[in-house]
């Protein structure tokens, strides 16, 4: 696809009879690049996957006493149709984990700023995170998941008896 090429879909979280149809528009084209060399080194060292803040999740479940859980296990609607990989999920129970870190998914609590380069493409970027995290979560909850965000800046306080309290472990 160029980069001027544009793709519409159909939300899931908005495909219901009591909700409205809603159309995102998904712009295709590549990250801008590093206006530094130190903003490049940064921008490499961003994981999608077993990042610090997962990583702190899951040992505090185990040392509750939660082991048994899965990583990014794939949750697919009643069609087959992939709607999701959580960060950590337990599919017996039906419980699927979102660790996000709160510059990423836009924390409301800690209100970060945006960079302050391309500032047109991070709105955009941020703006689609946001949609497609609450289309992810609206999607799981109809489909009888229970949903938990843990926000990065939570984790400090977080103690792993009162993580696995706040799960229903």
């Amino acid at each position: 696809m160029r980069q001027d090429e544009v793709k519409l879909y159909e939300s899931p979280a908005f495909r219901y009879p009591d909700e409205y149809l809603c159309l995102v528009s998904v712009m295709v084209y590549r990250t801008p690049p590093a206006s530094t060399p130190a903003v490049r080194k940064v921008m490499q060292g961003n994981k999608s996957k077993d990042t610090a803040p997962e990583i702190r999740v899951r040992a505090a479940l185990r040392e509750a006493g939660f082991p048994g859980y899965r990583l990014h296990w794939r949750i697919d609607d009643e069609e087959g149709r992939y709607v999701c990989r959580p960060d950590v999920s337990y599919p017996g129970r039906r419980l699927a984990i979102f660790v996000h870190g709160c510059f990423w998914h836009r924390c409301p609590k800690c209100d970060l700023p945006l960079p302050k380069s391309n500032q047109d493409y991070w709105k955009e970027k941020f703006n689609k995170n946001y949609v497609r995290d609450t289309t992810k979560k609206a999607e799981l909850q109809r489909l009888g998941w229970r949903v938990l965000v843990i926000w990065e800046c939570e984790l400090p306080d977080t103690r792993s008896d009162e993580l696995a309290r706040s799960l229903g472990l």
